[in-house]
């Protein structure tokens, strides 16, 4: 049962120019937004970074919209995180609940898939059950994939794209500024990459900091499927030709992340009802808790 941890989108409507177009209609829909304080982009970065880096726990909602194929697919979801052991609670909006706890279920997840066959499944969170149809897995839900696309891949030592993010100014988000931060990589492109010996998808998206996603569908492999030696892959060079992350000045977390890439928006989150750093109750990670229905 696939579960998915994203978002209200641009969708495919909006193509790389619809991007800025959008973020102009926010700015101009509330006028009397106070301006920010100026800031630089190693500021920006930095401060986004080190929120990111800082979490301790995390309770938001997040609407998402991701192509899978040749169409978005968009979803509503419910987030609880805590970190340092990882635990993540997701329920979206099917009513398919999650329960991940590191170090418990023999390291797999709970599913409630609120269909047949109404029983909990354990499943891998990283396997292909939990993997189809969807960008990312529960293990990445909130904003690490974020903070990965700022540092960048410790395999690779090109870090020209993690280098083109920059500050683009200000807009405002459901009344409230923000700030822009901005990334153009207009070299994105596929490349052809021979594989070595014992690699996996997942080892080459680390290589290229590209995620693991596109290089499963275009080069039509599984999650996991060990590489024979020489194979030869279409792998995107970067994450995406064009990423906006809106950020919010109060935690300098993000609020919006929209990735476009040579066929237009690959995928949008919407981050709301932000709560970060209030612990978490440990019952509230457990199957028993009162309002979940493992």
């Amino acid at each position: 049962m696939p579960f998915r941890t994203a978002v209200r989108s641009l969708g495919g409507r909006c193509g790389l120019l619809g991007a800025a177009t959008w973020l102009a209609l926010q700015a101009t829909a509330h006028p009397t937004a106070p301006p920010l304080p100026p800031i630089t982009t190693p500021q920006l970065m930095s401060q986004l970074t080190a929120a990111i880096q800082n979490l301790k726990s995390l309770r938001c909602t997040a609407e998402a919209s991701e192509r899978i194929g040749s169409k978005y697919v968009k979803d509503h979801s419910l987030m609880k995180l805590a970190f340092s052991p990882l635990r993540v609670y997701l329920k979206n909006g099917r009513g398919v609940e999650v329960l991940y706890a590191a170090g418990q279920n023999k390291g797999d997840a709970w599913v409630n898939p609120n269909a047949f066959p109404y029983v909990t499944l354990s499943l891998a969170p990283e396997g292909s059950l939990m993997r189809k149809g969807q960008h990312h897995t529960v293990l990445q839900a909130g904003f690490g994939t974020i903070a990965d696309l700022l540092e960048g891949s410790a395999s690779r030592p090109d870090k020209s794209f993690n280098r083109s993010f920059r500050y683009a100014g200000d807009t405002t988000v459901q009344g409230r500024p923000h700030y822009i931060l901005r990334s153009d990589y207009p070299q994105f492109h596929y490349v052809a990459y021979k594989a070595g010996g014992h690699e996996t998808p997942a080892t080459v998206a680390a290589r290229f900091g590209c995620g693991e996603y596109r290089i499963l569908e275009r080069n039509k492999l599984d999650v996991g499927e060990e590489l024979d030696e020489g194979q030869v892959l279409q792998v995107p060079n970067a994450y995406g030709r064009r990423t906006l992350v809106l950020v919010d000045p109060k935690t300098f977390l993000p609020s919006t992340v929209a990735v476009y890439d040579d066929r237009g928006l690959f995928e949008k989150y919407d981050f709301s009802n932000v709560v970060a750093n209030q612990p978490i109750p440990p019952a509230e990670f457990t199957k028993s808790y009162p309002s979940y229905h493992f």
